[in-house]
């Protein structure tokens, strides 16, 4: 028997509904398509939040906020990036409400003069200020960021991985020229990547999206792409050079040494709360999520099997005390998130609660414990001998001396075991279409795991990569990037046979 009634064989998509669920990260929200984050999803987002903000600033980028509301103008002085955003944005057309017989409805009379959309992305308002604040070639680069929420009308989705509304940090940045810039887009995919890899134990690979799987008004899209236990992509985490587009939309000229005008060059870039959705599928098992300790909201629980006995006091005061000890260790660059759990539950309850959010370490202190001056504890990422739970135990002082390098343990041996399934489902040995509808053939989603192909193309453009995005999408398919590292040399196109100038990633994804 395992902690969730469903197993990742028996239905992927169920069980990943039901980590969100039993874990306690979220819920479903009255408003259509939105989600409600729990504390213990919310404390891991803010884990992300703080250790990736701590990154961004020291690559030289300052914080700002910019309205939630963007006036529809601005919206259309791009044309490209409208058309890639029009059928997702939600519009706000009234200031005020008025009864009409008894049922509240927009005021006729408060209809506003131009329209606002609830900010899918902020590229045109954003690119508005630096209109104004960029003069000179003295005021670049401007690199800023920006943590906020945005919305996009999604009719399918999946807590996570896809809502209408969602939690983001959203760069954006000017620079006198395409290299300046370039190098730009490439820090922030860096950055993107070692966090990915170094904090949430998810290995990913880096690469350029194709042409038509750019951001809109883009010049290139970079992205990173996760593996997914069910051998799906993830998309996590976008890096754009947007060339001179938005500055001409946006007017974003500066005067140059030489006393003349040039516009701007500009970036984006972005991570959401979909990495969440990635930690799940990444790491969690069939007792569900086993979260990595660099973002765990508590690292070490101190569950007390206390029994309504006399000695439940010494119990309870030798787990705080143990708590107050372990809170003065550090791990990951901050303090031992050492938590003691005093709900009124049983202590068989309140261990298969933690077991279910994934807390790294989980200590059941009874009497016997106590008194004998030791830690009875389970390791979250092996807790299973067989169909058994298996339990270790320490001497106190072993147990805090070796804490911290349990929790370090735990972040690498995750991320091995998720690199060796990557690097395990990749196929190099599909050199032509044909190789590829045998391999995925038709199977329906939540079918027989497929893994990803890793193939050579010719890189067509316009109708050509329009039949080539034709071809795989009757397979399910996308080519998620061309990854940064290349081979000396191309095999033929996969699709047309012509000599292949890079290798791409193919797969099905989220």
């Amino acid at each position: 028997m395992h902690a969730l009634k469903v197993t990742r064989a028996e239905d992927f998509p169920e069980w990943y509904q039901a980590i969100v669920r039993e874990a306690d990260l979220a819920e479903l929200s009255p408003t259509r398509g939105c989600m409600i984050i729990k504390p213990w999803g919310y404390g891991i987002w803010e884990r992300i939040q703080g250790e990736l903000d701590r990154r961004i600033k020291a690559s030289g980028h300052d914080n700002y906020y910019f309205p939630l509301l963007i006036p529809m103008s601005f919206i259309a002085k791009e044309a490209e990036h409208v058309d890639g955003f029009a059928k997702e944005m939600a519009v706000v057309t009234h200031h005020r409400l008025k009864a009409v017989d008894g049922v509240l409805k927009p005021d006729p009379e408060a209809e506003l003069a131009e329209p606002f959309i609830i900010r899918p992305t902020s590229e045109t308002i954003i690119g508005d200020a630096f209109s104004r604040w960029i003069k000179s070639y003295r005021d670049l680069p401007l690199k800023l960021n920006q943590w906020a929420n945005v919305m996009r009308w999604e009719m399918r989705t999946r807590m996570f991985l896809r809502t209408a509304e969602f939690l983001w940090q959203e760069g954006h940045t000017a620079h006198v020229d395409r290299a300046d810039a370039m190098d730009e887009t490439m820090l922030a995919l860096e950055i993107y990547r070692s966090f990915a890899e170094d904090y949430l134990a998810m290995p990913v690979m880096v690469g350029e999206k194709p042409e038509n799987e750019r951001f809109p008004g883009a010049d290139c899209t970079y992205s990173i792409e996760a593996m997914m236990q069910d051998g799906k992509a993830l998309q996590a985490g976008t890096s754009h050079y947007l060339g001179t587009h938005f500055a001409e939309a946006q007017n974003i000229r500066y005067q140059d040494k030489e006393g003349g005008l040039a516009l701007a060059h500009t970036t984006s870039w972005g991570v959401s709360t979909r990495l969440i959705g990635g930690v799940i599928m990444t790491h969690g098992d069939d007792d569900g999520l086993r979260t990595p300790p660099a973002i765990a909201p508590r690292q070490v629980v101190i569950v007390p099997m206390l029994r309504g006995k006399p000695e439940d006091a010494e119990v309870s005061a030798y787990c705080q005390e143990l708590a107050k000890e372990l809170s003065a260790l550090s791990a990951f660059g901050a303090e031992v998130r050492a938590f003691v759990d005093t709900k009124d539950m049983k202590g068989a309850e309140k261990r298969w609660d933690w077991v279910r959010r994934g807390a790294p370490i989980i200590c059941e202190i009874g009497p016997r414990d106590a008194a004998n001056g030791q830690v009875s504890f389970i390791k979250r990422i092996a807790l299973r001998e067989g169909e058994k739970v298996k339990t270790h135990m320490l001497e106190r002082g072993a147990f805090i001396g070796a804490v911290a390098s349990m929790l370090e343990e735990t972040q690498t041996a995750l991320f091995q075991e998720a690199k060796m399934r990557l690097d395990a489902n990749i196929r190099d040995d599909i050199t032509t279409f044909a190789d590829l509808e045998r391999y995925y053939g038709t199977d329906d989603e939540g079918g027989e795991f497929k893994g990803w192909a890793r193939a050579s193309w010719s890189r067509p453009t316009g109708a050509a990569l329009d039949k080539v995005g034709e071809q795989l999408k009757s397979l399910k398919l996308t080519i998620r990037n061309a990854p940064l590292i290349q081979p000396a040399s191309h095999a033929p196109c996969i699709f047309t046979g012509a000599p292949g100038v890079e290798q791409i990633l193919i797969a099905r994804a989220y």
